[in-house]
């Protein structure tokens, strides 16, 4: 066996008495990108598994909580949702790696970084047909059954747009390290300005193309959806603005093209993401401009958050240090788009 990564160091055991491995015929890895929950491939002669578990140091209480995200797997299989992976075990016993995980399988294939694929000898025909295939799935996704598979009992959807506003607004000012007046003036609009009315739908609330699994470079199908760990029941609209928030465009700031290469030739603007998702959900459009305000606005907490916990000395990933910069530019783009009425 190979030593084990930092923050899986006593799952020996654990893997040997559930799932017959044993430690010579063990290999674990963690995966790498992302800014959140760890995940980490288990590989064996036997079975390769994947674990997730929380970030080390500080928690951000509901973001990580992990028992939670096996239960939305377990309730998205149960509506007949397989664009998952199975989930197969969950531990709350925090004294085997020191915090909660859970355990699913490996699904293969590409996922897509913050490159544009060499794998794939026609690009734009390649990013063409992913955004459309993304945007398919995440419609599918919003209009899953909610009440006889259970899925409803996984959130509240009353009143869930404003306390979203509420929520992510106390989250920005309890982590905040610099006066940042965009934040603040867009933190304003959003209470003033939360819509009326809501939908209810089963949604991600983290949907871009690095949480997306596919077929092939060939031929871009989803695969597997990844990353459930904010999913709730809500207004799908809101779920919509944060895919739009991360869906960058080739004239946006390049630190807002970090965590969506949805930049690329090929892919569908913005403006035409929505027509797209309007058109696919057989509804008429509605004005984004509220959630995709929010959505960046949200994009800018989280960066902050993390950036918080650098600051404190409890993640030493040398990516955060940057992550002040994102906040900046994520509110500066809200606060224009509230200006010009534009996303």
């Amino acid at each position: 066996m190979n030593k084990l990564p930092l923050g899986v160091e006593g799952i020996e055991t654990y893997l040997k008495e559930n799932f017959q491995i044993s430690s010579s015929d063990l290999s674990i890895t963690q995966f790498k990108g992302g800014y959140s929950n760890l995940t980490y491939r288990i590989q064996s002669p036997a079975i390769n598994l994947v674990l997730r578990r929380p970030p080390l140091g500080l928690k951000i209480a509901k973001a990580h909580d992990m028992l939670r995200e096996y239960s939305i797997l377990q309730a998205l299989a149960k509506a007949g949702y397989n664009k998952i992976p199975r989930p197969i075990a969950a531990c709350e016993d925090d004294s085997i790696i020191g915090a909660p995980f859970f355990i699913m399988e490996e699904v293969t294939g590409p996922i897509l970084r913050n490159r544009i694929p060499t794998e794939t000898t026609e690009s734009t025909t390649f990013f063409a047909q992913l955004s459309k295939h993304s945007i398919d799935c995440l419609v599918q996704l919003h209009q899953l059954e909610l009440h006889k598979s259970g899925l409803i009992h996984l959130g509240k959807p009353d009143g869930y747009v404003a306390r979203q506003v509420h929520g992510w607004v106390e989250r920005y000012f309890s982590s905040e390290t610099n006066e940042l007046p965009a934040m603040n003036a867009v933190a304003d609009w959003l209470n003033n300005n939360i819509p009326k009315e809501e939908e209810v739908a089963f949604i991600h609330n983290d949907f871009k193309y690095d949480n997306l699994i596919l077929s092939s470079f060939d031929s871009p199908e989803i695969k597997a959806v990844l990353d459930w760990e904010m999913a709730t029941v809500g207004d799908p609209l809101m779920d919509l603005g944060t895919s739009l928030a991360y869906w960058a465009e080739d004239d946006d700031e390049d630190i807002l093209k970090l965590f969506n290469i949805s930049h690329a030739a090929g892919n569908m603007s913005r403006q035409e993401v929505v027509a797209y998702y309007f058109e696919k959900k057989n509804q008429n459009p509605v004005d984004m401009v509220f959630y995709y305000a929010f959505g960046l606005f949200k994009v800018g907490v989280i960066a902050q958050q993390i950036y918080k916990r650098y600051t404190l000395g409890f993640a030493q990933d040398e990516r955060f240090a940057g992550l002040i910069h994102v906040v900046k530019a994520a509110g500066n783009k809200a606060l224009n788009s509230i200006q010009n009425h534009t996303i």
